[in-house]
């Protein structure tokens, strides 16, 4: 899912899309969410999954993941294509258990 926080201290500045990663079993358990910035201004990064949101080019930035209490969500923007899904889970798994 697709959302967007307000951003505190020296996280990313401005207002700005994430991608909750966390599983949906554990969003409905808890009152926190895992996320990942989302950013149209990068490159390709082998730990940055390539997205199209709202007709525009992204990545979702993995070596950001964090964990939020939803009350900092501020909407929801959309939901990720099961492809990416697919992509996002992979480079996590290589990057944090492999």
């Amino acid at each position: 899912m697709d959302i967007s926080i307000i951003p505190i201290g020296s996280e990313m500045k401005k207002t700005r899309p994430y991608t909750i990663i966390s599983p949906n079993e554990m969003n409905q358990s808890l009152n926190t969410v895992i996320i990942a910035p989302m950013t149209t201004k990068s490159k390709p990064y082998p730990t940055r999954i390539p997205i199209n949101h709202n007709k525009k080019k992204g990545w979702i930035v993995l070596y950001q993941i964090r964990t939020i209490d939803r009350q900092r969500i501020v909407k929801v923007l959309g939901e990720v294509k099961d492809k990416d899904i697919i992509l996002l889970k992979s480079v996590i798994k290589e990057m944090i258990v492999d």
